[in-house]
């Protein structure tokens, strides 16, 4: 699976026209073949409302289409009733559930559980301002909660951020077994 965060280019690059972009994801999907693709915020709209048009009326037509592309919604889905809107307009395939912005694990506890409810995919996302230990705290909340992705972090980099929530997923696991 690749995952690539475009920061809304997608949009301003084919003046958010539905059908040119379409048509470019659908090659973007041709090329990665044999892997599996996610556009992360191919559209920003400067607002949620609009940014939310965008991304249901992508996520319907590359559906129509019969594409495995998956969009990721980012941008203007902050806090948790944000991602109820997202979800419930069904904006994407999978919306980022940024941990640092929701003000609580709680209000990630309760995205996560409700992208599922949904039917909708959750990432469980953040920032590289992160600690080992929001990261650490982040992993169990997505694992219990069974969110669909989760961001390797703290950091820029790939190999620190990886192994802090891989090692942490291999703790859950191994102290899962012993029960």
């Amino acid at each position: 699976m690749l995952h690539i965060d475009v920061y809304g280019v997608i949009g301003i690059a084919f003046d958010n026209d539905i059908e040119r972009m379409v048509e470019y994801l659908l090659k973007v999907e041709e090329t990665a073949k044999p892997l599996r693709i996610r556009i992360e915020g191919p559209v920003d709209s400067g607002n949620k409302k609009d940014t939310i048009f965008y991304l249901k009326r992508l996520t319907e037509e590359l559906d129509k289409c019969g594409s495995k592309l998956e969009i990721v919604a980012d941008e203007w889905c902050n806090t948790l009733e944000d991602i109820i809107d997202f979800a419930n307009e069904k904006a994407g395939h999978m919306l980022q559930i940024k941990t640092p912005d929701l003000g609580g694990v709680n209000n990630v506890i309760e995205a996560i559980i409700y992208c599922n409810k949904v039917g909708i995919g959750s990432y469980c996302g953040g920032t590289c301002n992160e600690t080992n230990i929001s990261a650490e705290v982040s992993t169990n909340i997505a694992v219990a909660c069974m969110a669909t992705q989760c961001l390797a972090k703290p950091g820029m980099g790939v190999d620190a951020g990886y192994m802090i929530v891989k090692n942490e997923m291999n703790r859950i696991i191994a102290r899962t077994s012993r029960r």
